[in-house]
C-alpha cells in the first residue's frame, strides 16, 4: 500500500486528508473519521489497516478550520486540547466535510465501488450524521459519542449502519445505547454489537483501554459488513 496527504477542495478552500491506497491500487472506499485527537498516528494506522484489507482509505482532517493537522495523544494536556478543539468545531460543517470527502473519492480513479464512513468516538457521531445525509453508502460507528442526542435524524438513516458499543463505556451509558437501539427498532438496516467488559476507545492500541479481543471482533464484523454493502 502507499499513503500520502492530499488536498480536498472545499469551495474556495481546501483541507487535508490522509489517503492510503491498497496494494492493487484500486477498491471500494472508506472514510476514516478521527476522534478528538486529530488524524494522529493511530488514525493513520487505521487507514493503513483498511488499505491492507483492500480499501481506498481517506482520513479527512476534521479540525482543519481551527487547527490543521493537529496530532494529539490521549492523556493530560493533549486530551484537554482535544476537548477544546471539539468545542470549537461546528458539527454541521464537519458533516459537510465528510460529504465533500465522499464526493472527492467518487471522482478518483482508484475508487471502484461504493463509499462508507467509519468513525470513532466523535467520528462515530459524524459517521452517523453523514449517513443521515444520504451522501455515503454505509456507515460504521465505533462508540459514537452523542448519537443518543441526535436521534431526530435517525429516520433519515436509510443506508446500512453498524454500531459498536463498549459495555463499560464511561461516556456512553447502556441506557444511551438502548435509546439508539429503540430508534432503529423494527428496521433491518441497523446492526448493533455490545462488547462485554470493553471500555471506551477499545479499538485504539495507543490507549490504556485497548481491548484486543473486542477490537478483533469489531474489525472482523466491520469487514463482513463492508463486504456485504460496498
Amino acid at each position: 500500500m502507499t499513503a500520502q496527504w492530499i488536498d480536498i477542495p472545499s469551495g474556495k478552500d481546501a483541507f487535508g486528508g490522509y489517503l492510503s491506497l491498497p496494494k492493487r491500487g484500486k477498491g471500494p472506499a472508506v472514510i476514516i473519521i478521527q476522534e478528538i485527537f486529530g488524524v494522529n498516528a493511530h488514525i493513520r494506522a487505521v487507514a493503513d489497516q483498511y488499505a491492507a484489507d483492500g480499501y481506498v482509505a481517506l482520513a479527512p482532517d476534521v479540525f482543519w478550520r481551527t487547527q490543521p493537522r493537529v496530532e494529539l495523544t490521549y492523556e493530560g494536556a493533549d486530551r484537554d486540547k482535544g476537548i477544546e478543539l471539539l468545542q470549537k468545531t461546528n458539527v454541521e460543517l464537519a458533516v459537510a466535510d465528510i460529504a465533500t470527502a465522499a464526493d472527492l473519492l467518487r471522482t478518483r480513479p482508484e475508487v471502484g465501488g461504493n463509499v462508507a464512513a467509519i468513525g470513532y468516538c466523535f467520528g462515530g457521531r459524524l459517521a452517523y450524521l453523514a449517513a443521515a445525509t444520504g451522501k455515503i453508502d454505509a456507515a460504521v460507528a465505533y462508540y459514537g459519542g452523542g448519537i443518543q442526542g441526535r436521534l431526530d435524524v435517525a429516520g433519515s438513516v436509510t443506508r446500512p449502519i453498524l454500531f459498536h458499543y463498549a459495555e463499560n463505556d464511561h461516556g456512553i451509558p447502556l441506557a444511551a445505547v438502548d435509546e439508539v437501539k429503540a430508534a432503529f427498532a423494527g428496521r433491518d438496516n441497523a446492526s448493533f454489537h455490545l462488547y462485554p467488559g470493553a471500555e471506551h476507545g477499545f479499538n485504539c492500541t495507543d490507549r490504556a483501554s485497548y481491548n484486543q479481543r473486542a477490537a478483533a471482533l469489531a474489525h472482523g464484523r466491520t469487514l463482513t459488513f463492508l463486504a456485504e454493502h460496498l
